[in-house]
């Protein structure tokens, strides 16, 4: 028997009652959240704007470093036949003073290099594993390589590029090391700091125009968990009473 009107129109109810829930959950699962009160934009301030510009810096921080390895010619083939613990011992021999004799800063690096009869990165050598990245951008390596300072617990991490069959030193920086890492034509230092929970995070970066890595960030990033901020004391003194 066909339904009557009454029943048809209940059902169709029900059905539309249905779509509706189901459409509505849809939406419900979809739908963006909102990520509560945002905060005021603020232009910066301008401290002291009478105070007569610097034209020049204080003090000399050596931001360029670009240097020619004397006695060092680089192959045809490139700087992948050039031997690490050579450019590491001219380093050496241009100040002796600190890798020679008893009150020599390093004098254990110095001890040391005669162990690197292996090549770097063997034994008790104190010149690590070379790398090799095209960090100029020019289609061929650069030589990344370090040595330990010792007695201590310093790293020299240095880069070298090729001009004309020359070895040039384009960056150059020592320091307590957590990490080092080659990222696009930047170097990257990951140092520990004297802030429990923080580390300092330097990029040196290449820089056309100067033909040298620069020092393009500096910032103190943190590293453990962060710690719940205590809720403020609500006695006299936190108030501001006297």
């Amino acid at each position: 028997m066909p339904r009557s009107r009454p029943t048809r129109t209940a059902a169709l109810s029900a059905l539309v009652a249905l779509l509706l829930a189901g459409a509505t959950a849809c939406g419900d699962a979809g739908e963006l959240q909102g990520a509560g009160p945002t905060e005021t934009a603020v232009s910066p301030d301008k401290l002291w704007p009478k105070l007569t510009p610097a034209s020049r810096p204080a003090y000399e921080i050596g931001e360029v470093v670009r240097e020619v390895v004397k006695g060092v010619t680089v192959p045809e083939d490139g700087l992948r036949d050039v031997d690490p613990v050579t450019v590491v011992r001219k380093e050496m021999d241009r100040s002796p003073g600190d890798y020679q004799g008893k009150d020599a800063q390093y004098r254990e690096t110095g001890r040391l290099m005669a162990q690197c009869g292996d090549g770097a990165g063997h034994g008790k050598c104190p010149v690590l594993q070379p790398y090799y990245r095209d960090l100029t951008g020019d289609g061929r390596p650069e030589l990344t390589l370090g040595f330990r300072l010792l007695p201590g617990r310093t790293t020299a991490v240095r880069v070298y590029t090729v001009e004309k069959r020359r070895l040039v030193q384009v960056m150059s920086w020592d320091d307590a090391i957590s990490g080092v890492e080659l990222a696009g034509r930047s170097v990257i230092i990951r140092s520990p700091s004297e802030v429990a929970g923080y580390e300092y995070r330097l990029q040196w970066t290449w820089d056309a125009d100067q033909k040298a890595m620069l020092l393009t960030h500096d910032e103190m990033l943190r590293t453990g968990p962060r710690k719940k901020t205590p809720h403020p004391s609500l006695s006299p003194s936190a108030s501001g009473t006297r």
